[in-house]
């Protein structure tokens, strides 16, 4: 595949909203900014994509994996829809996702007040006994 925004050959990642591949975060950060028209056809695609992976969806189990059941309650929380309308936030977990080194990355966001009201609200929903009060 091509990178959407200069062209090098890649398989590293894929825009979320259109599925175009693009190499860097460089390029992601512009293929957003002027080039991303979302796919109405994504949601199928990824439903599609499950059933054709079933890795997808815990490949094993710990005893920090988190069910599926918990997991379908985050689509329908209104406080972290809101959280997710700001494009900080969001900015900031996609440099997460492509991180190299996610620790690392993580260790930074925890730092950043918005991305704990987020993971707050995700625990909140997938672990209530545990969710900071």
């Amino acid at each position: 595949m091509l990178c959407v925004t200069c062209g090098a050959t890649t398989k590293k990642y894929k825009c979320p909203k259109c599925l175009e591949a693009y190499c860097s975060l460089r390029c992601y950060k512009k293929h957003q900014e002027v080039l991303c028209l979302p796919n109405h056809n994504v949601d199928k695609i990824v439903e599609h994509d499950r059933k054709l992976e079933p890795t997808l969806h815990e490949p094993f189990s710990t005893e920090d994996t988190v069910s599926r059941n918990n997991l379908e309650l985050l689509k329908d929380c209104k406080a972290l829809h809101d959280l997710l309308y700001n494009i900080h936030l969001r900015n900031l977990l996609s440099e997460i996702d492509v991180a190299p080194d996610a620790w690392k990355a993580m260790k930074a966001a925890m730092q950043e007040p918005l991305f704990l009201e987020f993971a707050d609200e995700c625990l909140k929903l997938v672990e209530p006994q545990n969710a900071l009060e």
